[in-house]
């Protein structure tokens, strides 16, 4: 058996921990420089508000409805998910974290156990120990147990927990799922399986394996063979380790001089580098792009970008910093306004198993040692509290961000005060 344990509307959930009075009230929360919707309380939900609705389109309901409006805070959503993640695998041997406020639970080896029970003890624990409302779908496989989730939201929203045991219950809840929801499923072989009839999971479970293969491929019948309750997608309890990591964002208002964008860049880069380091590996390619907006006809529009080989893969900061930099020597041109810039290291490499350039005159050794002691002080004491010089402090490129609320968990400075 397998268990998906979502947290319900997560961005708002969090945002409700350290408000109480947000309870019962419309909460949305928005994307970057404050763009569009990309959380939504049951209450915002319930006055017709969509995903990716712009922010400028609700103002009226926001007024009308007294709606609490919210810009991203992800410092505060990566810690609470960091603490719901380590709540949930002390419940089971094995899980893999599928997204930041969903994972995947393998109750294979609780025998004798009352899953059930064991998906309301789940529940009650996250919340009493975090404020966060969880949702529990258990079931024979990880397609099921994602329908048992969706199917225990709509049907059994008081307790929150839904246990596919028998054949009866797993019908139950593949009949109630349209194929457009079965995870796995996209627009275009959701019209495919509709145009041929197949309407419900219920209906694609019961379909011939050969017309599967044909029309969705080795895929679609894996996806089969998990409908009927046979495990085909095995479980990643480890991340692997990622084979590109880009750190790219638009600014919070225009930029054109150098300086800023210099300042944007290095600290891109630095964020890239932390994750390799973070899963001990390395990047032998760095790729730095700059863009205008495109939507503003009124301006001069220029798009580059560049990719430059390093001598020796490395993840040490100061070294892809100076890298990073010369790209942008290369490409900058004055008189944009510049709307994004990014970047991205590639052909990432363990670093046990990096080839040394014959001339390297880089003390390695140290510079790790080095970049060891920084990672832990930041850690420790907060991100970023140690920056090399080109970073800069000012960031005059950050994101907008006009509803953004403290970040209670991540900073000495913004710690929850309570009066008595």
């Amino acid at each position: 058996m397998y268990a998906l344990v979502d947290c319900n509307n997560f961005y708002c959930s969090c945002e409700r921990v350290f408000n109480p009075k947000l309870e019962n009230r419309p909460v949305v929360v928005l994307s970057n420089n404050d763009g569009c919707a990309i959380a939504r309380s049951e209450e915002a939900k319930a006055l017709g508000i969509v995903m990716g609705t712009p922010e400028f389109m609700i103002r009226e309901q926001v007024l009308e409805h007294g709606i609490a409006i919210f810009s991203s805070n992800y410092p505060l959503y990566g810690d609470l998910s960091d603490r719901v993640m380590k709540t949930l695998v002390s419940f089971v041997p094995r899980m893999e974290i599928y997204s930041i406020d969903e994972a995947f639970l393998d109750m294979h080896d609780l025998y004798n156990q009352d899953l059930l029970a064991l998906g309301v003890e789940i529940r009650r624990t996250v919340r009493r120990h975090l404020g966060i409302p969880v949702t529990v779908g258990i079931a024979p496989t990880k397609t099921l147990a994602k329908m048992a989730n969706r199917y225990a939201k709509k049907k059994h929203r008081d307790t929150g927990v839904f246990w596919a045991a028998s054949d009866e219950l797993i019908d139950q809840v593949l009949a109630a799922t349209e194929v457009v929801d079965i995870w796995g499923i996209g627009a275009q072989y959701a019209k495919l399986l509709r145009i041929n009839g197949f309407k419900t999971a219920k209906d694609l479970r019961d379909a011939p394996d050969e017309w599967i293969r044909q029309k969705m491929s080795v895929v679609g019948l894996r996806l089969l063979h998990e409908l009927r309750g046979r495990p085909s997608i095995a479980c990643a309890f480890t991340a692997p380790a990622k084979k590109n990591i880009c750190t790219s964002r638009s600014f919070g208002k225009l930029i054109s001089d150098y300086k800023t964008l210099s300042e944007a860049v290095s600290n891109y880069t630095a964020a890239c580098a932390l994750k390799l380091r973070q899963q001990q590996s390395c990047a032998k390619e760095l790729h730095v792009f700059l863009q205008t907006n495109p939507h503003r006809v009124q301006d001069q529009q220029y798009m580059r970008s560049i990719t430059l080989q390093l001598e020796t893969a490395s993840s040490m900061t100061n070294e892809l910093i100076r890298y990073a930099l010369k790209a942008l020597d290369i490409i900058y041109q004055p008189g944009f306004n510049f709307m994004k810039c990014g970047v991205m290291v590639q052909d990432i490499k363990p670093e046990d198993a990096i080839q040394h350039a014959l001339f390297d005159s880089v003390d390695r050794s140290k510079n790790k040692t080095v970049m060891h002691a920084l990672d832990k002080v930041n850690k420790a004491l907060g991100k970023d509290l140690v920056r090399f010089a080109a970073q800069g402090f000012e960031k005059k490129y950050r994101l907008r961000a006009g509803y953004l609320s403290k970040r209670y968990t991540t900073n000495m400075n913004e710690l929850l005060t309570i009066k008595i």
